[in-house]
């Protein structure tokens, strides 16, 4: 099998696979030129010809049922205390460097992401980890995606980038991050308190957004923010619905949203120049997008967050966090840890 993807929506009973059963998927350099076009989209977050955004072509499209597989091996290697005291110095570096544009003002905000790299005693089918993650996360879209290209991906993400089909659209603004724990955890995140810090950082989000649409559609309404939940984390959340004169033009609006504030910056070209020259770890697709697109009846895409890239039994973990001026090192730190620990559980059978 060259390429192949197989999907969730949110609390669907069953998955999507799609299959391409010659070639390799389509190689594009810009959204633009996905303006009508069908297939699953794999995007990074910068788009370079090493690294193109990828159209897998939908040969074969199949309905799979969703039930509990076999179990996964614990992740049992434990950390490596030296790689991990690396890791955490990058961060601090990164941290300092970021952090000191958004002082100087020369930022309104930016988004600070790492790698983390985890390994299990045997390797575990890629295809039984998107089970897991199914099960466990019934709340977020799961989609497992492999290409000769990009190489083999596993996400479980909230944050809707596209969503919709006909006249009816949807995107949504989701941003500011906070952890549930103890009795919390039987809720949806309803009693959370909110920072200013993080009530700040989604609305920058939600007006981005805004702007987004307006070059595109004057129809359309804005709810919100609410708090969601998503695994063990709540959010704060804005649903923008609306209208399009023209279905045909989908890659030029995910030109203009991607990408959202809520994993670059703003302003968002000079921020975007930023992180792809100052981040030590390359985001590769995370934080790019994913998902069906299909002008003609339904379209799916999701912003790739909360992602590993599989590489036999050694995984690689992905997660970032939004720096304002009044941002902690130690805080947003604790933050990605958080996040990290959605793509860890999926991983050990333990938690």
């Amino acid at each position: 099998m060259t390429a192949y993807a197989i999907y969730r929506l949110p609390h669907e009973d069953h998955a999507t696979l799609i299959r391409q059963i010659d070639g390799e998927p389509a190689e594009y350099l810009s959204c633009t030129e996905l303006n009508g076009r069908k297939g699953f989209v794999v995007a990074p977050f910068e788009v370079t010809a090493q690294q193109p955004i990828l159209l897998i072509r939908p040969d074969e499209v199949e309905r799979v049922s969703l039930v509990e597989s076999g179990n996964c091996k614990a992740l049992a290697t434990g950390r490596d205390a030296r790689k991990w005291k690396e890791k955490r110095d990058y961060y601090a570096i990164d941290f300092a460097n970021f952090h000191s544009q958004l002082v100087s003002g020369t930022f309104r905000k930016i988004v600070l992401a790492r790698c983390a790299d985890e390994e299990t005693p045997d390797t575990i089918p890629p295809l039984q980890l998107f089970h897991r993650a199914c099960m466990l996360y019934p709340r977020m879209f799961i989609a497992l995606v492999s290409t000769p290209k990009s190489g083999c991906w596993l996400t479980a993400t909230p944050e809707i980038l596209l969503d919709g089909k006909a006249d009816a659209w949807r995107t949504i603004a989701l941003a500011g991050t906070m952890k549930l724990e103890g009795e919390h955890l039987a809720g949806e995140g309803e009693a959370s308190t909110w920072s200013t810090k993080n009530i700040q950082e989604q609305r920058i989000v939600a007006t981005y957004i805004t702007e987004c649409l307006e070059q595109f559609t004057g129809e359309f309404h804005e709810e919100g923010p609410r708090t969601v939940r998503a695994a063990n984390l709540v959010h704060l959340r804005s649903d923008f619905t609306f209208s399009l004169p023209d279905n045909r033009h989908l890659g030029d609006l995910l030109h203009a949203l991607h990408p959202t504030p809520a994993v670059c910056g703003l302003p968002k070209r000079e921020t975007f120049a930023f992180i792809t020259h100052n981040e030590h770890t390359p985001r590769r697709y995370y934080s790019g997008f994913m998902g069906m697109l299909d002008p003609e009846t339904e379209t799916h895409l999701y912003v790739s967050l909360r992602c590993m890239n599989i590489e036999g039994n050694r995984y690689h973990l992905y997660a970032g966090g939004g720096l304002l001026k009044d941002s902690q090192e130690e805080l947003e730190w604790q933050e990605t840890e958080a996040k990290l620990e959605t793509m860890r559980n999926i991983l050990d059978l333990r938690t």
